[in-house]
């Protein structure tokens, strides 16, 4: 027992000396990207935010329990905690951590709880996750942020979504504020990157710092985290911790975080733990209760653990003891009047002209940015046009000439639909951050989606024209002003049609090796029902819907008609006997007796916006589902 009450001592020193320690640790964590004092200027300045500070609150939890596909998670998690301090969630990997989060956070929808389930904010019971969604800030253990922003960028955005009623002023001082707390003065122009070789970007205790600000943006009283120490050192680690006790403390919030093994350093800063064992809880309390708990059952923690880590290896016998059975009677939740919060009422139309501006003008940075996208793209177009060109160069009016056009034509439109799928990485990697955004009311679906095409509408628009320039003139097809504009406009449809196809594949697909090879299957069948290879009337009739719903055929027959339609009188192939051949002639021969391309213009539109509909209905769907993140 004597042993245990020196362990208590070791972690809890003297008021003195655990002050001296955090301004040592304060200098460090700061010196990374802050000198000190820049840190004491932001100490001072952080009770000055633009923003109201909103009212303490506190966050309990009773009888949580939650069981998917017959597979219990959670099994009647009770805790509580207060504002100004920090709790955390402490347990082996798979005992629900990260799930229980994500129940208080508003990301799992209350149907699938127990009914006796019960989360309550300022002892007002929480009806639905909007109410949380509002109330509590989430960040996820992956840091979802976009990589060719830089910092104060990311910030900027994230305030420009969440705080509408602010001034441009506000937001700015408001991000400024958050720059100094946070320590990230000196790298605020430094790109956020993904923290591989090729985009280093900031580093990872900073990156997750952006994650946290993120969040802080909009100051919620209650924020959760989920293991925000994850792939960090133990350095960036005791900085993150200590960032987020003292924004509890000055700032008055409750700080909820799940951390799986914390160190001896790390536990001077965390006021109470919830550990977990199978989804149960087996203590809750400050670290001499645990102590105490150790104690009792007979063991004696050792010198080279703290007693968290010692926790972790004796969970059996902490779970046989039950030593929680007690703590929902301990707990004052005053729940019979049911004093649920009142829920704030709030219509939001499918359109918002701010957030479609935000998100374009983000679009715009990403695009010129993206040197993949940009780079790419543009020169992929030259070269192509150039090269198929070459190749077809000056080709004569002849039955040998109609051939080459139909190939030509066949291969620019397999070219330029399948020229879109290098574009599939980085929708998936933008879809993890809008699902994060989505969540947490940052902005519509619908905007994100009006924002995309105003965006890259204008860029595809010059990739066309890059594409048509070379290979029209060099190739010498029909020389009218008319057809070589409709040539561009048809050229701008298809890579149109076919960043919407993809866009909404990516949307399906749940990574990159099944979406590839799903966008190229669905662009294989669509070439060989397209009537290049197969003729219509030889299409079985099971597969003759193929032949309708085609990205092919309808460009294809456009082009073709645009060719020959003003040349329907003029000879291709002549003999003896005449004229064998006329333009006429060739366009019966594919079924084209008709002037069908403003039609067809009119279905490419359709498709382009087709697959964009069912891209924001799939996105939707998703961000409704039973978890977000």
């Amino acid at each position: 027992m004597n042993n245990t009450h020196t362990m208590a001592s070791c972690f809890h020193p003297p008021p003195s000396m655990t002050t001296n320690r955090r301004e040592e640790d304060s200098i460090i964590l700061f010196s990374s990207s802050n000198s000190p004092d820049e840190y004491s200027s932001a100490s001072s300045s952080s009770s000055s935010s633009p923003l109201p500070t909103p009212n303490r609150y506190s966050l309990t939890v009773a009888n949580l329990s939650y069981t998917i596909h017959h597979v219990t998670i959670l099994k009647s998690v009770t805790f509580t905690t207060q504002p100004s301090k920090l709790l955390a969630v402490v347990g082996p990997s798979g005992t629900g951590k990260s799930t229980l989060l994500k129940i208080i956070s508003g990301r799992v929808s209350h149907k699938a709880l127990d009914p006796s389930s019960t989360i309550l904010i300022n002892n007002g019971r929480i009806s639905n996750n909007n109410q949380l969604r509002r109330l509590c800030g989430f960040v996820p253990q992956d840091d979802d942020l976009l990589p060719l922003l830089t910092v104060k960028e990311t910030l900027m955005y994230s305030a420009k979504f969440s705080l509408r009623d602010s001034t441009a002023k506000e937001k700015e001082e408001r991000v400024d504020t958050l720059l100094r707390d946070l320590g990230l003065v000196l790298v605020q122009d430094s790109f956020v990157g993904e923290g591989d070789e090729e985009d280093r970007g900031v580093s990872g205790g900073e990156r997750k710092r952006v994650s946290i600000a993120v969040e802080m943006i909009r100051d919620p009283p209650i924020l959760l985290l989920d293991e925000p120490t994850s792939g960090l050192d133990s350095r960036n680690s005791l900085q993150v911790v200590e960032l987020l006790a003292n924004m509890a403390k000055t700032k008055q919030r409750t700080v909820v975080f799940s951390i799986h093994q914390p160190s001896y350093r790390i536990l001077d800063y965390i006021s109470d733990y919830l550990i977990l064992s199978r989804g149960s809880v087996i203590h809750f309390g400050n670290l001499e209760h645990l102590e105490d708990s150790i104690a009792k059952l007979g063991f004696q923690i050792p010198e080279q653990l703290n007693p968290i880590e010692f926790a972790m290896e004796i969970v059996d016998s902490l779970r046989d003891s039950n030593s929680s059975r007690s703590l929902l009677s301990s707990l004052s939740i005053e729940n019979e009047n049911d004093n649920t919060i009142a829920r704030k009422q709030e219509f939001r139309s499918l359109f918002d002209v701010a957030e479609i501006s935000f998100l374009c003008s983000r679009f715009c940075k990403i695009i010129y940015r993206t040197k993949q996208l940009f780079l790419a793209r543009t020169m992929q177009a030259v070269v192509a046009g150039l090269g198929l060109g070459s190749v077809y160069t000056r080709l004569k009016r002849d039955e040998e000439g109609v051939a080459e056009r139909l190939g030509l034509f066949a291969f620019s439109l397999s070219f330029l639909l399948s020229s879109t799928v290098e574009a599939l990485p980085i929708y998936l990697r933008e879809r993890r951050v809008l699902m994060k955004e989505a969540s947490r009311g940052s902005y519509r679906i619908s905007s994100y989606m009006i924002a995309n095409t105003i965006a890259f509408v204008p860029f595809l628009f010059v990739v066309s024209l890059l594409f048509s320039i070379p290979v029209y003139w060099i190739v010498g097809l029909n020389p009218s002003v008319h057809a070589f504009s409709f040539f561009v406009l048809c050229v701008w449809l298809i890579i149109l049609m076919a960043s919407s196809l993809v866009l909404f594949l990516s949307a399906v697909a749940p990574d990159f090796i099944s979406g590839n090879s799903l966008i190229c299957t669905v662009l294989g069948a669509f070439f060989l029902f397209s009537g290049y290879f197969i003729p219509k009337e030889k299409i079985p009739k099971p597969w003759m819907f193929m032949y309708y719903v085609s990205l092919y055929r309808y460009p294809l027959e456009s082009m073709l008609v645009n060719e020959y339609w003003s040349l329907r009188k003029e000879c291709f192939s002549g003999g003896d006997m005449g004229c064998l051949m006329t333009g006429e002639d060739v366009l019966r021969k594919r079924g084209l007796d008709k002037d069908t391309r403003w039609i067809n213009v009119g279905i490419m539109l359709a498709f382009f916006v087709f697959y964009r509909f069912l891209c924001w209905g799939m996105l939707l769907r998703k961000s409704c589902s039973k978890t977000t993140l």
